[in-house]
């Protein structure tokens, strides 16, 4: 399965493949390495969150490269802890839900675009922040953040709509950065280094 977003880009590299392959002849033939990679950044697997209430998912498939404990004064005001992951050009790029519950805020701000995996990121970069509040366990925040090469943030989801665990909400095109913002009350299962996959794999879980 591709992501939507992704078809005028496989489309244009096809064209423009095309005409290379009509001028170089067999010359011509790496050039249908783009399409192909464009195609496989834009894959949009089947994924199936974990039966359990408590479970809070990734957002995105990546590498945990922080996690750390702040003062949120932006959107949650409250101390939280926050997870930030990683995402690769290798890695699928669409993003999802990590938790049940009512968007309550959707916050773009425009950025930078420093490399992804620098912390500064978090603060500086072009990003969109969505507040969640769940049935019962407090707001949570997760955020699309683009990076020095991804330059487009996709988001699905509305104001005031019900969120479910593990659905897709948006994209973001090519290398980029993920964050989710967890209350301190939270317990957090994953730690620096680790791979993780949207959807799928827990993050931590609500009290």
């Amino acid at each position: 399965m591709i992501a939507r977003e992704g078809w005028p880009f496989v489309g244009g590299a096809s064209a423009l493949a095309a005409v290379v392959i009509v001028l170089a002849g067999l010359w011509g033939l790496p050039v249908l390495i783009l399409p192909a990679f464009i195609l496989y950044f834009f894959r949009d697997p089947e994924r199936t969150a974990p039966n359990d209430p408590r479970a809070i998912v990734s957002p995105a498939d990546g590498k945990v490269v922080e996690i750390r404990d702040l003062q949120e004064d932006r959107y949650l005001h409250a101390p939280v802890r926050r997870i930030s992951i990683f995402l690769s050009i290798f890695n699928v790029h669409i993003t999802r839900v990590p938790y049940s519950g009512v968007v309550r805020g959707l916050h773009y701000r425009p950025g930078k675009f420093l490399i992804a995996f620098h912390e500064k990121a978090s603060e500086e970069n072009e990003q969109n922040a969505v507040v969640l509040e769940t049935a019962g366990s407090g707001k949570l925040m997760f955020v699309q953040i683009a990076g020095l090469i991804a330059r487009r943030i996709v988001c699905r989801i509305r104001e005031g709509e019900q969120a479910l665990k593990g659905e897709r909400y948006g994209l973001i095109r090519f290398g980029s950065r993920m964050d989710v913002y967890l209350p301190l009350s939270y317990a957090i299962t994953v730690r620096k280094g680790d791979r993780v996959k949207g959807g799928e794999t827990v993050i931590g879980r609500t009290p």
